[in-house]
């Protein structure tokens, strides 16, 4: 071999064995540390999150027979009587009847027996209703709004049109404990004027509490009701005072009754046409976020929990109950009650007609 053909051989050797020697992963001696650079260091895996999802219920409906499954029914408040569920019309009236027309009820039982598939439909009892002269004596009378039980007891507000705004009324009466008739004492209306100058707006929900009794306003958002309030009156209507109630957007449309602690449920609804109702942010949304079907439509289904004390009602800190919404078709509930720890029975006004609904929903 010539002396220059070994020497370029040499060469070209000695070139593949530096460059195999720069390109070696390097030997991890113990007690040693190999500087990062980036060609040793692995960046961490990327995990993708999502925000947890917000549940949302299913309501389900629960067939109805007779009058009040008729979408003119218009329910407007529901309460418990013992183990009687009473479903309270507007127009108690509506079904042209004669007289001052029914109260419904439905037996506990039978509903629960419904859920336990063993009813197909509910048939409620028509209890006549008796309150003399009152179209005559409120003036611009738009119908009932909510209904309370205190014993044989009856509380029920009133909505009105004056000439000088809307108005609302408490009225007392008695129910049968045969459930024969309820009377209403139309001798004693107390006057509950309005928060706002909003139409069609009144005192739409009541509770006892004790020997109190509080209604509370239908409309208490920031801009159209800076300071809410609650009004209490005793059982024999004079009102007592008015304690503060939390800004909360929207309509309060209905209430349960205190649980032993003092907490109680209302219905928070809002159906987008209701424009002076209509806000850019919403609090609750903001802090509990919305479930699936609350992102895709602008109208507004949820249950919010409350605490009552002497001092005023506030927000519990649970979070929202979110009804999983259909679409088209905003649901108007205006009437909740508990159903022991099975969840909720809610009830609509007329729209999109009549629904008695259960709402699966830890309390």
């Amino acid at each position: 071999m010539k002396k220059s053909t070994f020497l370029s051989l040499l060469t070209s050797m000695l070139l593949l064995a530096a460059c195999r020697l720069a390109t070696a992963k390097p030997i991890l001696v113990a007690g040693t540390a190999v500087p990062a650079t980036p060609e040793n260091t692995v960046p961490p895996p990327q995990i993708e999150t999502e925000p947890a999802a917000v549940p949302e219920y299913p309501v389900t409906a629960i067939p109805l027979n007779g009058p009040v499954s008729q979408r003119n029914a218009e329910v407007s408040g529901m309460a418990w009587y013992g183990d009687w569920l009473i479903l309270m019309p507007q127009y108690p009236d509506f079904a042209n009847s004669g007289g001052d027309g029914f109260l419904y009820a439905l037996r506990k039982a039978d509903i629960l027996a419904f859920l336990d598939g063993e009813l197909e439909a509910l048939l409620a009892l028509e209890v006549p209703f008796t309150a003399p002269g009152l179209r005559q004596k409120v003036s611009g009378y738009e119908g009932f709004e909510a209904i309370a039980f205190r014993g044989d007891q009856v509380f029920m507000t009133i909505e009105a049109r004056t000439v000088k705004g809307m108005r609302g009324y408490l009225a007392a009466g008695s129910i049968q404990p045969d459930l024969s008739t309820v009377t209403l004492d139309t001798a004693v209306l107390t006057e509950i004027l309005p928060q706002n100058n909003i139409g069609n707006k009144s005192d739409e929900a009541l509770f006892i509490a004790g020997d109190r009794v509080v209604t509370l306003y239908e409309t208490n958002g920031t801009a159209v009701n800076p300071a809410p309030v609650a009004h209490r009156f005793d059982t024999a209507l004079t009102a007592v005072d008015a304690i503060p109630f939390p800004n909360i957007e929207y309509r309060v449309t209905d209430v349960t009754e205190l649980d032993g602690n003092g907490r109680f449920w209302a219905i928070n609804y809002f159906f987008p046409g209701d424009r002076e109702l209509t806000v850019n942010a919403d609090p609750l949304t903001a802090q509990s976020g919305q479930g699936v079907t609350h992102q895709q439509y602008d109208y507004v289904e949820r249950l919010i929990q409350f605490q009552y004390t002497d001092a005023g009602i506030s927000f519990s800190g649970a979070p929202p109950i979110q009804l999983e919404l259909i679409a088209q078709d905003a649901r108007n509930w205006e009437g909740i009650v508990r159903l022991d720890e099975r969840g909720f029975l809610l009830a609509t006004d007329k729209f999109p007609t009549t629904i008695l609904g259960f709402v699966p929903a830890s309390q």
